[in-house]
């Protein structure tokens, strides 16, 4: 096996990022609004639209970070 990489295991401190993203999207009271909307979306859609492509970067982020 040479070349083969070893996987690490535990916890690391980059899982914290995904914290930020539940937090975000479980209050909602932080998002539900109307304004301001962005092109006559109402606030509530576009920031959820937003966060989709906010938790892949983080996602990304995180599993780039971690991968050994």
């Amino acid at each position: 096996m040479n070349g083969a990489h070893k996987r690490r295991g535990g916890w690391s401190g980059w899982y914290l990022l995904f914290l930020v993203e539940i937090v975000v999207i479980l209050w909602p009271p932080l998002y539900n609004k109307i304004v301001p909307s962005w092109r006559g979306i109402p606030f509530f859609y576009w920031f959820q639209l937003l966060w989709v492509i906010v938790s892949a970067a983080i996602t990304a982020v995180v599993y780039w970070a971690t991968e050994v």
